[in-house]
């Protein structure tokens, strides 16, 4: 990460994102892409760019061995002391580098990439991240990678009436044509730097990393658009929910929602 998306994240507030807004629709289709792909309980689980555990601590409560890997220290610290208080602990939490791994080969069953690939601004970077996930991976062990779409700032433009304002029109502009974000001013709610993927290219990215790919599939699709009473009411919950998964690969909506998760496995010897 570069120092800007650095200092976003010593603020310490990610561990709440994913409990308002359409934060909430992030977390409950992950989990459930997870569950849909993730091998079955008991299994090692490395979470690489982990947090402060979100997904790493449900995991855990259901049997799986999972060690947490990040390269803020304020999430090493959270996932620690959430950690501490959970019923099943994580195996591990350290600081990492997606790019270099302390862990030795095929030595886990399954590998999350849920924010590292958008952080790592270079192709270069990113490919070294995939390739080092799929050192680590036994055979037959996947990788579950998150992307964010290229068009995330241009939704937020619209949705939030923010095109008013001309530096964020610059923002997006840039997003639109080259991928790499930068808020270099840091307003609050305009993200920090990261690479946002093409749909296409994601997929081409853990392909050519040797994986076998599944998807991308979108993450809140037209869930995007919904307001919080929607996601409030457990009735209009659940069918968009529904909505959600009928249209996840559709490919003319596979850029509208935020995020994009893919899976891909490693293939095994023949």
């Amino acid at each position: 990460m570069d120092e800007l998306a650095e200092d976003y994240y010593a603020r310490g507030r990610e561990h709440t994102r994913l409990t308002s807004g359409t934060g909430r629709l992030e977390f409950w289709r992950t989990t459930e892409l997870l569950a849909r792909w993730l091998p079955a309980a008991p299994a090692v689980v490395l979470d690489v760019g982990g947090a402060a555990g979100a997904y790493a601590l449900p995991l855990a409560a259901r049997g799986h061995t999972v060690h947490l890997v990040d390269p803020a220290p304020v999430h090493v610290e959270q996932a620690r002391a959430a950690s501490a208080a959970a019923p099943e602990p994580l195996g591990s939490v350290a600081l990492g580098d997606a790019r270099d791994l302390e862990w030795p080969g095929a030595s886990v069953d399954a590998v999350l990439l849920l924010g590292p690939l958008y952080h790592l601004t270079s192709a270069a970077d990113r490919a070294r991240a995939l390739s080092e996930a799929f050192r680590v991976l036994r055979p037959g062990g996947v990788v579950v990678a998150a992307a964010i779409t290229r068009w995330a700032s241009a939704l937020d433009a619209v949705a939030r009436g923010w095109l008013a304002d001309d530096e964020f029109a610059r923002i997006v502009s840039d997003d639109v044509r080259t991928g790499l974000h930068r808020n270099d001013s840091a307003r609050p709610g305009w993200f920090t730097t990261a690479y946002f993927h093409r749909p296409e290219e994601f997929a081409a990215e853990l392909a050519a990393a040797g994986f076998a790919v599944e998807g991308p599939v979108a993450v809140e699709g037209l869930g995007e658009l919904a307001t919080d009473d929607l996601l409030d009411d457990p009735v209009a919950r659940e069918r968009l929910l529904a909505l959600v998964r009928a249209t996840e690969r559709e490919p003319g909506l596979l850029g509208l929602g935020g995020h994009l998760l893919a899976c891909g496995t490693r293939p095994s010897p023949p």
